[in-house]
């Protein structure tokens, strides 16, 4: 007997917006952080927090069923991942990441009027870029950055490479954390003018002065700064169509030295584009955010690799099911 067809997964499809909207008001509240900070029944969350009780049952309720909650007898406590990531004041603390792209969450609303009345331009939404937004975006990228960073290091031996392009840095997580890690390799970021004043900042912070610089420039336009032995992009492959990730790929071929390698890290759609599912998302965000961006799948990236002239190049899993690296060398 075949399985029957009803609407359940259409139905949560709907309405997931409403998963997204209790995260946001947990951390608005402080949910997680009271939770571990010993208020760990719903009669101390509402004497903390000084919200109703009767709010505090629903959203406590709807934590539950998320698993963002747990039972430790008769008293709340986090799931593991939410203790991790989601309680301020640890190290680790992701919020501001988990609430980058609510701004964005009307716009989500408007597709349909953005696709019949289409205004996008090659940079969207970082066309109105200033050195405050620059400061904020990074303040809610930056440890999802330098994570991203700390893997890239594991996985990418450069300790034989001199200096290292990165492209579209922004934070400089990649260049900091690849000086850090490998003795004499110099870096320089490259990314907006308003973008490199924050990436400054952090360079500072890091004591890295020495060895990373940067350059104010929009790197879908001119030539790159050579020599250079590695070039990184990392995290912006959907914010740009395929004729301009094809034009920035065949400008670092140009930039490297004999022998030096390139790494496109990004959301990338398998062949068949049926997932992931986010990386197919953030392509739709640039229809959201105003650009002519959208999702690219592997065999594409090898494509623009290949035809700018790298050899060996191949696509692997960076982190599986969200993020994948693609290389390739200049012969």
């Amino acid at each position: 007997m075949s399985n029957r067809i009803d609407t359940t997964r259409l139905q949560e499809m709907a309405r997931a917006y409403t998963t997204s909207a209790v995260l946001y008001t947990a951390l608005d509240v402080g949910l997680f952080t009271h939770v571990s900070n010993g208020y760990n029944t719903e009669a101390l969350l509402a004497q903390e927090t000084g919200l109703r009780p009767v709010d505090i049952d629903r959203l406590v309720s709807c934590a539950l069923s998320l698993d963002l909650l747990d039972w430790d007898g008769e008293q709340l406590c986090n799931a593991a991942d939410v203790e991790t990531y989601l309680v301020e004041g640890k190290s680790r603390y992701a919020g501001p990441w988990m609430m980058f792209t609510r701004p964005d969450v009307s716009g989500w609303f408007q597709m349909t009027e953005k696709m019949r009345e289409p205004d996008s331009t090659t940079l969207g939404m970082y066309d109105e870029l200033t050195v405050e937004s620059a400061r904020k975006y990074h303040q809610a990228t930056a440890s999802i950055g330098f994570g991203a960073a700390r893997r890239f290091v594991r996985t990418v031996d450069l300790s034989n490479r001199r200096h290292l392009l990165d492209l579209g840095g922004g934070s400089g997580a990649y260049s900091i954390t690849a000086v850090e890690s490998f003795e004499g390799l110099q870096a320089t970021v490259l990314d907006l003018p308003p973008v490199v004043v924050a990436t400054e900042e952090y360079i500072a912070d890091a004591g890295v002065g020495d060895r990373v610089t940067t350059v104010g420039a929009d790197f879908t336009q001119g030539e790159f700064p050579s020599p250079v032995d590695v070039v990184v992009m990392a995290s912006n492959l959907p914010i740009y169509n395929s004729e301009v990730i094809g034009a920035v790929v065949a400008r670092a071929f140009r930039a490297l030295e004999p022998g030096g390698e390139m790494h496109l890290i990004g959301e990338m759609l398998d062949n068949d584009r049926k997932g992931p599912v986010d990386a197919a998302m953030w392509g739709m965000n640039e229809l959201v955010c105003g650009s002519e961006g959208r999702a690219h799948t592997r065999s594409e990236c090898e494509e623009y690799f290949r035809s700018a002239g790298f050899s060996d190049v191949e696509v692997t899993d960076f982190v599986s099911g969200t993020l994948a690296r693609c290389f390739g060398r200049k012969a």
